[in-house]
């Protein structure tokens, strides 16, 4: 079973990245925020009698189903998982219905809505015992949604389940930041190497800029590399639009003041993103010297829990994350 704790970070805390109009917006009081401080307090009773007296007033909105697939996640970091299941394939039947009138990245709510719903259902699966058909249950769905918002969401959850123990996907390098090329992986087998997917937004990458200097460091005579896989946004500082060369430009400037300390390669390619599932940031995945992805977990990681992984992989030997 995955662990409480990943789930927490990959599922409950997920934030999506927005675009530079979204992010202009003023946050305000909804009936999210509503359900979901409900959710803190462990009253989803409450929760769910505000959010059905909102659908009653004024439908099943995608607003309204955002916050419903917040009490899916929420049962699910409880491990309350039929609670779970039934949030979430509500969430699920209501989103298709949505879907028979408009497009899934017509607005910001439904693709949340019904990506969180998919990725709830999956969780319950493997919770019980099911990985296997949570795996191609994700799959379908990501063959359905492929062209969407959601692809890189859906993708995060199959790498979870599944992508320990395989080989890890290849990245592109045909774009970077700094003075040379980075390395392909292929071109890294036999050394041990940590992807470190990042956001130039992303707060809680740059909190891990320190233990990622002292780490690279501390292993770097054993062959110890990090690549800092990113991607282009659309926005640069305060969310302000920018086109695709003044982007690269800020992520190389923020590169430069957070992660100064760190020595690593920084390809800038959104595909690979994608591909790797960096629906959450940062995404740490460890790739032993044969190329075998030995850890994939979307979220900040602290030192302390980071080291005796990476002591691990340098060390040829596997631990357990699940």
């Amino acid at each position: 079973m995955t662990k409480p704790t990943t789930l927490l970070l990959a599922l409950v805390l997920f934030v999506p990245a927005v675009s530079a109009k979204q992010a202009a917006a003023p946050p305000t009081r909804t009936i999210i925020t509503e359900v979901r401080d409900l959710i803190a307090k462990d009253d989803f009773a409450a929760a769910e009698k505000t959010l059905r007296a909102f659908i009653a007033e004024k439908g099943a909105t995608p607003e309204a189903l955002e916050a419903m697939s917040w009490l899916g996640r929420g049962a699910l970091a409880k491990q309350r998982l039929d609670e779970a299941n039934r949030f979430a394939q509500e969430t699920y039947g209501l989103s298709l219905k949505a879907l028979d009138s408009r497009k899934m990245d017509d607005e910001p709510r439904l693709p949340i809505a019904i990506g969180a719903a998919i990725e709830v259902q999956a969780h319950v699966m493997a919770g019980k015992g099911d990985r296997s058909e949570a795996v191609y249950f994700l799959q379908r769905e990501l063959d359905e949604y492929k062209d969407t918002s959601i692809r890189a969401r859906i993708q995060k959850n199959i790498h979870m389940l599944s992508l320990e123990g395989k080989p890890a996907p290849a990245y592109q390098v045909s774009e970077w930041i700094g003075p040379a090329k980075p390395p392909t992986l292929a071109s890294l087998r036999g050394k041990p190497v940590m992807l470190f997917l990042w956001a130039h937004w992303c707060g809680d990458c740059k909190s891990m800029a320190k233990p990622l200097a002292e780490l690279e460091a501390a292993y770097r005579d054993k062959g110890f590399t990090i690549v800092a896989l990113t991607q282009r946004y659309g926005y640069v500082a305060r969310r302000a639009p920018a086109d695709p060369k003044t982007e690269l430009a800020y992520i190389g400037q923020v590169a430069q003041e957070f992660y100064g300390g760190v020595n690593w390669t920084v390809p800038v390619d959104n595909e690979s993103f994608v591909s790797y599932g960096t629906s959450t940031t940062p995404t740490v995945v460890l790739v032993d010297r044969q190329g075998i992805v030995r850890m994939y977990h979307p979220g900040q990681m602290k030192k302390d829990e980071l080291e005796p992984h990476i002591k691990a992989l340098v060390d040829g030997r596997s631990t357990e994350n699940r």
